[in-house]
């Protein structure tokens, strides 16, 4: 079981903590939601939940509830700039579709 994230994902996410003033992390996850059934949902993590499975990389702590990790074992998340457009792109390899607007996907 894994979650990555790149060097540009893990300085934004430190970069936002360090504003926050607080925080030992980001949590993970995927909620029904959209036209094709999924979503991520990201958020800041204050305390660990019991169960969290927790995933280091460069220095950020990513925590995943058990449940969502069956959608997302494997996944890379990124920090991508295109154009005017900045964002998290997320690489899930249990991924086999997507909405057309991009904003859920199936497994």
């Amino acid at each position: 079981m894994s979650i990555s994230l790149t060097p540009a994902a893990a300085r934004h996410v430190a970069d936002f903590i360090a504003n926050r003033g607080k925080g030992e992390g980001i949590r993970l996850a995927v909620k029904t939601s959209g036209c094709s059934g999924l979503a991520y949902v990201l958020e800041f993590v204050d305390n660990a939940d019991t169960g969290d499975e927790v995933f280091e990389a460069h220095g950020v702590k990513v925590f995943v509830d058990p449940k969502s990790l069956v959608y997302l074992d494997g996944m890379e998340m990124d920090f991508v700039k295109e154009g005017l457009n900045e964002g998290f792109k997320f690489t899930n390899p249990n991924q086999k579709g997507e909405c057309g607007c991009g904003e859920s996907f199936t497994v």
